[in-house]
């Protein structure tokens, strides 16, 4: 059975109160620091990055648009810089190159940068794993648009496959990788991976492994709404974690705050928990990673849902 957990709904409260979830969850002790810490705000977020997934186009102008100006260059650059973030995981469109797309994009990655925040071109399609020509052009367009510092795939060809042949998708997948990295000249690539590729067999290693030979940078997805316990996201995040550090790849955690509906149960999301959790939780992560080579925060699953999360 997982070890028994109390959810930290604590800011504010005393150190000892802290103190007992600390060893009732299952955390190492050396915790207590980063519990503290967060509690007094003395230390920064340990959120990093986010993925930011939407843009302000007015649909009506153009059929990818979505009309939201939490996307606006403005809007993007006040909200990265309030929350200390490092790195935008910018959404970016097929055709990126062409209509209202062309003049936003790089409006939004210049802005950023003059903030100095790093921004990836983010996007993805399952299809992609098996048609790698798509992945190609959709970076040759990314990168023409705009001067993006890196690629982030988010590419599933394993979402809702009860049983998916992983050495098919592995191959599939790392043919796109380096399609990809023909037409990027150069500029680093990287992608989300979830935590359960690390303990699945493909070849001699794992399906976590082989992919990671391909990346330059990797989002380790480990979707929970505590830090602590078997099923928690250090827990789940280790093996995975552990290979990254291993091979000299940085990585970053990322987390949910969107809704339970969408993330399919609440246990696998911030969503429903508030803010405090989800700052107090995942330092409690920066706890048990920071001293891990190859660490570079964590990321949260989506601009979005983090705000409403916030009461922006």
């Amino acid at each position: 059975m997982p070890a028994p957990r109390v959810k930290s709904v604590f800011v504010g409260a005393s150190l000892a109160i802290a103190a007992t979830v600390i060893a009732v969850s299952g955390v190492t002790a050396t915790s207590a620091d980063a519990v503290e810490s967060t509690i007094e705000g003395s230390a920064p977020s340990a959120i990093t990055s986010m993925w930011a997934w939407g843009n302000p186009i007015d649909p009506a102008t153009d059929a990818r648009g979505l009309g939201q100006p939490e996307f606006e260059p403005d809007a993007l650059v006040a909200f990265a810089q309030a929350h200390g973030l490092h790195s935008v995981y910018l959404s970016v469109p097929w055709a990126a190159n062409q209509g209202a797309f062309a003049t936003w994009l790089p409006e939004a990655v210049n802005a950023l940068h003059a903030a100095g925040i790093s921004v990836s071109a983010l996007g993805g399609d399952s299809g992609w794993a098996t048609q790698p020509s798509l992945a190609a052009q959709w970076v040759s367009d990314a990168l023409a648009t705009a001067s993006f510092d890196a690629v982030q795939f988010d590419v599933e060809p394993w979402a809702g496959v009860p049983d998916p042949d992983l050495g098919a998708i592995v191959t599939q997948y790392t043919a796109m990788l380096d399609a990809a990295a023909q037409v990027a000249n150069g500029v680093p690539i990287g992608a989300d991976l979830p935590w359960w590729l690390a303990a699945k067999t493909v070849g001699t290693g794992t399906a976590f492994d082989a992919i990671l030979s391909h990346l330059d940078s990797v989002a380790i997805v480990a979707f929970s709404d505590h830090a602590a316990g078997s099923d928690g996201i250090v827990a789940l995040a280790q093996p995975a974690v552990t290979a990254a550090s291993a091979s000299g790849t940085p990585f970053t955690i990322g987390v949910e705050t969107d809704t339970p509906a969408v993330a399919g149960g609440a246990q696998y999301t911030f969503g429903d928990d508030g803010a405090d959790v989800l700052e107090m939780e995942t330092a409690l992560v920066r706890s048990s990673f920071s001293s891990t080579t190859g660490y570079h925060g964590v990321t949260v699953e989506h601009l979005i849902a983090w705000r409403k999360l916030l009461g922006d």
